[in-house]
């Protein structure tokens, strides 16, 4: 191969490292609903435009560059239709990821990343004046956009979730920074048995009980708001849950809040940390990285988790893989 050959390859596959095009042409059409608008079968971009009140000649161009990408297809110009991938983002779908790629402020956030490569500071504060969870809580469209984005990965986890671990022996779960109760709610759903309480800012999990009667378990779940540091928990329950929480928080708030939560756990119940896995693949990589932008947490390993357990006076009794998380399963003692 000669090098001019190789420089250009090279220049290729870092345009395409670095390119962002379609990054947030599918965030576009995906808040746009375009997906939803081809559900019942292959439209015309004209008439698409119309109902989604969108410029014809924008829309086109946009589609046609996600149809490159098999995002969507377009079988005829100007013909478009809907492909695996663009099932997805179907709100209806039940694996929706429609609004699971959120925009602003991590854009914000992220185009000051060199700040924090400078000096080691969380870019999104740099930005914003204050943290992340501050900024969301006082603006409430972007709080709706959160939850929404975390109820489309919760129903990916728990297709896993409640395959690899064995839940049939809980009777009463409380999921620590719940949401709105979309896992608790999808563990309730499945289990009969169980019982359980949705812990999060009162912003928040004031949507858990339209989450719970949705899901037909409204007499099994019940909500309580507050905060993780401040707010007394729920006390002595047979399984507290925590997911995608730690990783948001930097290891001595981590030591404090797993000490907080064991002080209220029974001598035979379990804390199951839910968080992002830390391998050498791109999910796992990206994950900390976009960490490392908003906030002061990171990924951690399983061995790091145990030693943070330890000096909250609790121990790891078994680690599962459950592919987009680990699940560490953690007793007192």
């Amino acid at each position: 191969m000669s090098r001019r050959r190789a420089g250009f390859e090279s220049i290729a596959r870092l345009a395409e490292l670095a390119d962002f095009t379609l990054a947030f042409a599918i965030r576009a059409v995906a808040h746009l609903g375009v997906a939803d608008h081809l559900a019942e079968g292959p439209r015309r971009v004209g008439d698409l435009a119309a109902e989604i009140g969108a410029h014809e000649r924008s829309l086109l161009r946009t589609l046609r560059a996600l149809a490159t990408a098999g995002v969507f297809a377009e079988p005829e110009p100007g013909l478009f239709a809907l492909t695996p991938l663009s099932e997805l983002l179907r709100g209806d779908h039940p694996l929706s990821m429609r609004w699971a790629f959120r925009l602003r402020p991590d854009v914000d956030a992220w185009a000051e990343m060199e700040h924090t490569l400078r000096t080691g500071e969380t870019a999104f504060d740099h930005v914003f004046g204050t943290d992340y969870w501050s900024h969301l809580a006082a603006n409430p469209a972007l709080q709706a956009q959160f939850r929404d984005s975390q109820r489309a990965l919760t129903r990916l986890e728990l297709q896993t979730l409640t395959r690899l671990y064995d839940w049939r022996g809980l009777r009463t779960v409380v999921d620590l920074g719940g949401n709105d109760g979309t896992f608790l709610c999808g563990l309730l759903s499945r289990y009969p048995q169980m019982r359980g309480t949705v812990f999060d800012l009162p912003g928040t999990v004031a949507e858990a009980a339209k989450t719970a009667a949705d899901a037909g378990v409204a007499d099994r779940c019940a909500a309580v708001g507050g905060s993780l540091f401040e707010t007394p928990l729920p006390a002595g329950a047979d399984a507290y849950t925590i997911k995608r929480v730690l990783i948001g928080l930097a290891d001595d708030e981590v030591v404090t809040l797993l000490r907080i939560l064991r002080g209220v756990m029974r001598p035979d119940s379990r804390l199951l940390v839910l968080e992002p896995r830390d391998a050498p693949d791109d999910l796992s990589i990206s994950m900390d990285l976009h960490m490392l932008v908003l906030g002061e947490g990171h990924v951690r390993s399983p061995e790091r988790f145990g030693e943070l357990l330890a000096e909250a006076g609790m121990s790891v009794a078994a680690v599962v893989d459950a592919r987009l998380l680990n699940l560490i399963d953690a007793r007192p003692g």
